[in-house]
């Protein structure tokens, strides 16, 4: 992260021991210091309006639009130079180098990136996958050019304004009785991805917001009766 510029790292249920206890690259001990610590993925992007996640693939079905890392790292690019985003309004989400991320993991993520490998060998060490992925970022913003925003009137809906929609609706479509208990939580995720892919500005997401309480508020009072 710090060879290319990059000095904001969160991490989710970190193994304590090899956490407190990790040693960084020299001249990079600050990006460790000063990593937070969530509990939950939601936690870790709540503020953030742009989240990407990665995936080696594999056998599994996404249910999510992959893109190549040098199309995505394009349209990253694009999003922060045009889009009114900061640096830390974009996350770029990774998992463990033994399971990935699930599919609650991604569930949060508007698209996924993957980076081209080998087929016989596609699995990548964390810390280079990382490297790999952020050099992709800074390496076409051009001699001086920082990957700031030119205009920032766009104002897109945070993580966390998406994740209260999210659970306003789910609970809305629980009350309605559209939710099934056997397959309430691959309906939590479709919702989840659903309203992601919507792309909210944070003044139509506080619209949303009204609209849906007042409807989980009506349904609550149905179903006293």
């Amino acid at each position: 992260m710090s060879n290319f510029g990059f000095s904001r790292l969160r991490v989710v249920n970190p193994f304590q021991v090899a956490f407190q206890e990790a040693r960084s690259a020299v001249g990079a001990s600050g990006v460790l210091a000063r990593a937070e610590q969530c509990t939950t993925v939601a936690e870790a992007v709540a503020d953030c309006a742009l989240v990407v996640g990665t995936t080696a693939v594999r056998h599994r079905d996404l249910l999510h639009r992959l893109k190549l890392l040098e199309e995505g790292g394009s349209l990253i690019r694009e999003r922060l130079q045009t889009g009114g985003l900061q640096r830390d309004n974009v996350a770029v989400l990774f998992g463990s180098e033994k399971y990935g991320l699930s599919n609650e993991d991604l569930s949060h993520c508007h698209w996924l990136l993957h980076i081209r490998t080998e087929d016989e060998h596609i699995s990548m060490n964390l810390g280079q996958a990382v490297a790999v992925c952020l050099y992709e970022l800074v390496r076409s913003a051009g001699e001086g050019t920082q990957l700031q925003p030119k205009i920032k009137d766009v104002n897109l809906a945070t993580a966390e304004e998406v994740e209260r929609i999210t659970q306003m609706l789910f609970e809305a479509l629980r009350l309605s009785g559209y939710v099934k208990p056997r397959t309430e939580g691959s309906t939590e995720e479709k919702v989840r991805r659903l309203i992601r892919r919507l792309s909210l500005r944070s003044p139509d997401a506080v619209a949303w917001q009204g609209m849906l309480h007042r409807i989980v508020l009506k349904l609550r009072r149905d179903v006293k009766k």
